[in-house]
């Protein structure tokens, strides 16, 4: 059997931040505003591997209202997603990450995301896809006022 899930986030950009994409800290001279280190790609697959098996979502799971989560890597959140899933007896069959953003540009990175997740999520690599694109200057985007995240995950009972 097989489920599909998709997971969509949104985090303004501002001074005085790191900016942390796919687990790995790009230089931007801003960064994502989050309670935790406010990985917008993270947070999306998160919500795409719990929307599969209809687990809600990672607000759910790690409130931001909770200061145990306050700062967090948010790898160790996936980590987590990923036990949860395997616990109810589910594997992850691939992903596919797109990032919205005009600027830092992703080209030189997108190895070393894959790289990244593949590792946290503990699968091959070639299940991993990252993908940038901009919104040619279009909306919140396009203004360079924050950057979004879409994921899909494909997961599969072993």
């Amino acid at each position: 059997m097989y489920r599909i899930g998709q997971g969509y986030d949104v985090h303004r950009l501002v001074e005085n931040r790191e900016l942390w994409i796919c687990g790995i800290k790009l230089p931007h001279t801003h960064g994502l505003l989050g309670h935790s280190d406010a990985d917008v790609a993270i947070h999306a697959l998160c919500d795409a591997i719990l929307g599969a098996l209809a687990l809600r979502d990672i607000g759910y799971h790690f409130p931001d209202t909770d200061p145990k989560y306050k700062g967090s890597d948010s790898k160790l959140l996936l980590a987590e997603v990923c036990r949860m899933i395997r616990e109810k007896g589910w594997e992850i069959g691939n992903v596919d990450i797109t990032i919205m953003a005009e600027a830092p540009k992703f080209k030189l990175h997108i190895e070393e995301m894959r790289e990244c997740l593949a590792k946290v999520m503990n699968v091959h690599t070639d299940c991993v896809s990252v993908k940038a694109t901009t919104t040619e200057g279009l909306g919140f985007t396009g203004r360079r006022e924050g950057i979004a995240a879409n994921a899909v995950a494909l997961l599969y009972e072993p």
